[in-house]
């Protein structure tokens, strides 16, 4: 039984319901990372929109140094994006079961790297941590461009801007009082309650993993990033042991 569940999750046919499943875990796994790599790092490695702003903010006030480090930065998130595109695209090309769960392994492994980069912060903090930040910036594209692709723009993880946007728009249109008989018989607002429910969802679960992950890391520092790795490696491993043995088969 989870067997099958952990295939659906990473299946090449998709379904809806394993879009929002898959998405659901990834938003808890996102909160998680932002949320204790901030305590890690004091940077938030997943929101473009304010790197890019500082950059040019830093630019205004002369700072070229920090607006070099915020490309730098942007750079390393367009890098992870590109990096599961080119996964998804080769495994598509070779008919691999495995397309969507490459980028999930990558994302495991690169989490228990910077875990290991991070108990080694306070000896070289001037090298290391600039190293840590790129690398989550690097870990938050790859993991938003594999929600992305897989369920065709419909789902974000790594944000909530949009998320919190559309959960608003759905709020309006449910309180929206149809008074009007008239315009009623134009149109009647009614809120897409099946949208309004994967919003809501998705912001509780990156909440919940920020908590879980700003808990863990007090907790237990770099070590926190394991269970999260292990988490990804227990999505993925399933559909590219199937492909290991088909592959196998054929030689």
């Amino acid at each position: 039984m989870l067997l099958t569940f952990l295939l659906q999750l990473t299946a090449r046919e998709r379904t809806r319901r394993s879009n929002r499943q898959f998405g659901g875990i990834l938003a808890f796994v996102a909160g998680a990372i932002n949320a204790g790599g901030f305590l890690a790092v004091h940077r938030y490695t997943s929101h473009m929109t304010g790197i890019v702003s500082s950059v040019a903010d830093d630019l205004v006030l002369g700072s070229i140094g920090l607006a070099l480090a915020g490309l730098v930065s942007l750079a390393a998130f367009v890098a992870g994006a590109i990096t599961t595109t080119l996964l998804i695209s080769w495994a598509r090309r070779h008919a691999l079961r495995s397309k969507y769960a490459l980028a999930l392994l990558l994302e495991a492994a690169l989490l228990l790297v910077f875990g290991l980069v991070g108990a080694n912060l306070t000896s070289f903090a001037s090298l290391l941590v600039p190293t840590a930040v790129l690398l989550l910036c690097f870990i938050m594209g790859l993991q938003n461009a594999i929600v992305t692709k897989i369920s065709n723009a419909e789902i974000r993880t790594t944000h909530m801007t949009g998320v919190i946007t559309d959960l608003g728009i759905e709020l309006g249109r449910l309180i929206y009082w149809n008074h009007s008989k008239k315009a009623n018989d134009i149109q009647i607002v009614r809120a897409d309650t099946d949208k309004l429910f994967i919003h809501a969802s998705l912001l509780g679960l990156f909440l919940s993993g920020g908590i879980a992950g700003a808990l863990a890391f007090k907790a237990m520092g770099f070590s926190a990033t394991l269970p999260i790795a292990l988490l990804l490696i227990a999505m993925a491993l399933p559909a590219v042991v199937l492909d290991l043995r088909k592959l196998a088969q054929a030689w």
